[in-house]
């Protein structure tokens, strides 16, 4: 019998690809960010292993040395690995300062971490952010794409963005010159990763020089003319926005009739079945 394997999770150019190939469109935290958070739970973490050790000083725990040490190493634990891995696995990767930062730790996958993943970065982050103040995170975060401390990349896992900035609904317009080619255009979905080039050049294309305008947009122009038939002999950029609005039309239009079938069938789905005829 053949063996089945489970697709693995992978990164694509622009965003996550799942095992189910859908692709998503995440950001991770910065190495900023994620030291603004992580100062904020040394913070929280180190003052409380201060608080009980100070609490713990003036009682006769002490007066034994040998008890007295077992109870440092024993609140040490507690503080800087129990504490930080059950914050993590009750939350599903929330913390004080990942939640002052906006973010979550999450799988590669982007699926929410378990206990395991939670323990293996608190063990990590003692020696990576406490006992060299936070050297080697920093250091390992800046060698990655995704800002990875050293206990990520063990655990496999990431800090992903989850405060983002709404965007901005399209103002893109058919051109004049392509009106009637609209009407009977047959163009296809764009490829994800394709879709947010184009509306990334349209979002940035005021900032450009015209030279780098015109050659991206030339390059982009290419790209969409295989899921364009047929082709007008119009300038790229008027091309690509005649393409961008005839898409947003159609799925808008397609997004409207699933809505309205809904609704036709919304009796049919919450309506109870009829009661046994008596007998």
């Amino acid at each position: 019998m053949a063996e089945t394997s489970t697709p693995v999770p992978s990164r694509d150019d622009d965003g996550l690809l799942t095992g189910e190939a859908v692709s998503l469109d995440v950001s991770s935290a910065s190495v900023f960010l994620r030291a603004a958070g992580a100062l904020i739970d040394a913070v929280v973490y180190g003052g409380s292993l201060i608080v009980i050790l100070l609490l713990a000083e003036n009682s006769s725990l002490f007066a034994d040395a040998a008890l007295g040490q077992a109870l440092v190493t024993a609140t040490l634990v507690i503080c800087l690995v129990i504490a930080p891995m059950t914050v993590e696995t009750l939350s599903r990767g929330r913390s004080l300062g990942k939640l002052a930062i906006g973010a979550r730790i999450v799988r590669d996958d982007g699926g929410g971490i378990r206990l395991r993943h939670a323990f293996i970065r608190a063990l990590t982050g003692v020696l990576e952010l406490y006992m060299t103040i936070g050297g080697i995170a920093l250091i390992v975060s800046f060698l990655n794409r995704r800002a990875k401390r050293l206990g990520d990349l063990l655990a496999g896992t990431y800090s992903q963005m989850e405060r983002v900035k709404r965007p901005e609904p399209s103002q893109i317009a058919v051109p004049r010159e392509l009106e009637q080619w609209a009407l009977t255009a047959d163009v296809a979905r764009l490829p994800d990763a394709l879709a947010r080039r184009v509306a990334q050049f349209f979002a940035g294309a005021e900032h450009l020089v015209p030279a780098s305008r015109s050659r991206l947009a030339i390059t982009l122009a290419a790209d969409v003319t295989p899921f364009v038939s047929p082709v007008p002999h119009v300038h790229p950029e008027a091309f690509l926005a005649g393409v961008s609005a005839v898409r947003r039309t159609r799925e808008a239009e397609a997004l409207r009739l699933e809505a309205a079938r809904m609704t036709e069938l919304e009796p049919f789905l919450t309506a109870r079945p009829h009661a046994p005829a008596d007998s």
